[in-house]
């Protein structure tokens, strides 16, 4: 889709109608997924769309993976440390394309941590919901690593593998509307 459609202006994540979430791999077999129920967000739509930005908090206390005990270690000082870290951040640096594809680039923050990041951003079109608002969707996806963010815990297994994987993926489905 083009983004040449979209009226520029200030756009807000409709919590509602969107997920952040995230998968890793469990013992080497399987991924478990999960996904933050509280965070907000602000897409700002420049007149040149490749100036437009992306700032958005997600509060780490909401981490909800379908397990109560794993989400109680994952708040822990083993992976999040929410008592002292209780939010991750994004603020965006840059906005690519070639073809119809988009890279948006940023700094995201874990634990303090801040690293660049790029997520691969697909654009899923605009249009106007039955109450006027102006509405835009698109899905991004990366990959961190989280001992970059000081997540650092794991158990070895009798095989030699990890209880947990090292590598991270990041996805969003994103609707946001104008202000």
């Amino acid at each position: 889709m083009d983004l040449s459609t979209v009226p520029a202006g200030t756009y807000h994540v409709d919590a509602s109608h969107s997920e952040v979430g995230f998968a890793v791999r469990h013992l080497g077999l399987s991924k478990v997924r999960g996904r933050f129920e509280k965070f907000e967000g602000t897409v700002t739509v420049a007149e040149d769309r490749l100036a437009s930005s992306v700032a958005a908090t997600v509060e780490m206390t909401s981490i909800n993976t379908n397990d109560a005990q794993r989400d109680g270690h994952l708040r822990s000082n083993d992976f999040f440390a929410i008592d002292e870290f209780p939010q991750m951040a994004f603020a965006s640096t840059g906005l690519t394309s070639s073809g119809g594809d988009f890279e948006l680039a940023g700094d995201l923050t874990i634990r303090g941590v801040t690293k660049q990041v790029v997520f691969e951003l697909e654009f899923g079109g605009i249009d106007t919901d039955p109450w006027g608002n102006t509405r835009l969707g698109f899905s991004a996806e990366t990959e961190i690593n989280r001992k970059d963010f000081g997540m650092e815990w794991n158990t070895v297994l009798e095989s030699g593998g990890l209880l947990v994987g090292e590598k991270v993926k990041i996805h969003l489905e994103i609707e946001a509307v104008k202000a």
